[in-house]
């Protein structure tokens, strides 16, 4: 059935591509292309359709029922929209990523952008990944677990709090809750919502967005700007207002021709649009842009709110991580989370200025003086997986553990152990000899059959 789509979007849209229109549609009258995108530091890039703007994303040529494949559950990679994945050439293009960097990622559930950046930063960096609807920041701090890194924060806080830390990142992305106009092919619900209301709506509240959050950003830091929307209100008008109102300069990206992303200017602005007719993906915009003025910088006070693991403690979890020289474990009401050592301060007092959903990587429980394995180390990209013993699941096996079913593996040494697909860590059990206590996380299991 062909989209309807909303006689005002038709409107503009017919005047803003002339000849051009009809392709528009037909584009919306095609499958919606399927895209992942992996994780460098668990899985070897596939032979296939290369995202050209992206060395970590690939095209797919069908559609799989992605929840029914355990290398999604563990992390390997990333179901995400080809056009978004250019955030990568924003940042490459804009930004030293051998430096040690602050990073917000402020829009951030349901964490394809966050899990992108932790591919480009280096392990010195911080990534905080925010996210104001508190039932959307759980599913973003789910994601962040599975890409394995320790270097980040997951926070459930408006943007205007983020004033507490003026002058503190180095980059900011925002990608902008909006109208979606670039996602009426994938969510035909999205054009039967769609309004010129709405689209102004969506533009007052991008605009209070970008003015809370820029006291955050220091000088000749950088912000990525992104939204799902084609409109000049919501994308155009909105970066020269931030320009004018506050005092930045934007940065002109290198473009490929055959890649057939649209440069587009209105004033000082200067963005780029992604049409569906003309790229393999989705309705997109993204500009960057560099702050000029600055503002007083925070200064990183020694915080209070982490309480250091016990020596011995620390001396178990040695043998856990492949670099634990690098960590500090910190208990948590109980709950051991390993953080990078280098970042412990400014976590530590960045925890005390925002609301923290999760922090670095739980590793353990302690429990009647016993260390009961967490989830995320599992999937952590530091495990040493040698230090435990573990059991290659098959695809049905892996199936019944990602369903919290019960799991029938071959007799092993009693006690907690690895389960893994295809030598990639899914999760934990407690071999206890005549059963298996599945350890994979309530909230998380899947309930689709096969």
């Amino acid at each position: 059935m062909p989209l309807s789509l909303p006689t005002a979007f038709e409107s503009r849209m017919k005047s803003t591509l002339g000849y051009a229109w009809a392709d528009f549609v037909s584009a919306h009258d095609q499958p919606a292309p399927v895209s992942i995108r992996f994780n460098p530091n668990k899985d070897k890039l596939p032979v296939g359709i290369k995202i050209p703007w992206s060395n970590f994303g690939f095209y797919l040529s069908t559609r799989p029922v992605f929840t029914l494949d355990p290398d999604l559950h563990a992390g390997k990679y990333y179901v995400q929209e080809a056009s978004s994945m250019f955030l990568e050439q924003a940042i490459k293009q804009t930004i030293d990523l051998n430096q040690s960097l602050r990073v917000l990622d402020l829009c951030a559930a349901p964490g394809g952008k966050s899990t992108h950046l932790l591919s480009l930063i280096n392990e010195n960096s911080l990534l905080i990944s925010n996210e104001v609807i508190r039932s959307r920041a759980q599913i973003l701090s789910e994601n962040i677990q599975k890409w394995g890194h320790s270097n980040t924060l997951v926070t459930n806080s408006d943007p205007e709090v983020f004033q507490k830390l003026r002058g503190y990142f180095d980059v900011i992305v925002a990608d902008a809750p909006c109208s979606g106009e670039g996602l009426f092919r994938k969510d035909p619900q999205a054009a039967a919502e769609w309004s010129e209301e709405n689209v102004a709506l969506c533009s007052q509240r991008q605009r209070r967005i970008l003015s809370d959050v820029w006291p955050s950003l220091k000088k000749n830091g950088i912000l990525i700007y992104s939204t799902c929307t084609y409109n000049e209100q919501e994308n155009e008008k909105n970066m020269n207002w931030l320009a004018e109102n506050q005092g930045a300069e934007f940065i002109e990206l290198k473009l490929e021709t055959a890649w057939n992303i649209e440069k587009i200017s209105l004033g000082k602005a200067i963005g780029y649009r992604f049409f569906p007719h003309k790229v393999t993906g989705e309705g997109f915009f993204i500009s960057a842009l560099r702050k000029i003025d600055s503002d007083p910088e925070v200064k990183i006070r020694s915080g209070r709110n982490f309480t250091e693991a016990s020596k011995k403690i620390t001396a178990q979890l040695h043998s856990w991580s492949n670099h634990p020289e690098n960590l500090k474990i910190i208990n948590q009401q109980d709950l051991l989370i390993q953080i990078p050592a280098e970042l412990y301060d400014e976590m530590n007092f960045i925890s005390t200025q925002v609301h923290v959903v999760s922090k670095g990587t739980a590793v353990a429980e302690v429990k009647h003086e016993k260390l009961i394995p967490q989830h995320a180390k599992a999937l952590a990209i530091d495990l040493n997986q040698t230090n435990f013993p573990a059991f290659d699941l098959s695809l049905d096996q892996a199936l019944t553990y990602l369903r919290k079913d019960n799991l029938h593996v071959s007799e092993g040494e009693r006690g907690f152990a690895l389960v893994t697909y295809k030598g990639t860590p899914l999760g934990w059990i407690n071999h206890l000899g005549n059963r298996i206590n599945n350890l994979y996380p309530a909230s998380w299991r899947i309930r689709m059959g096969s």
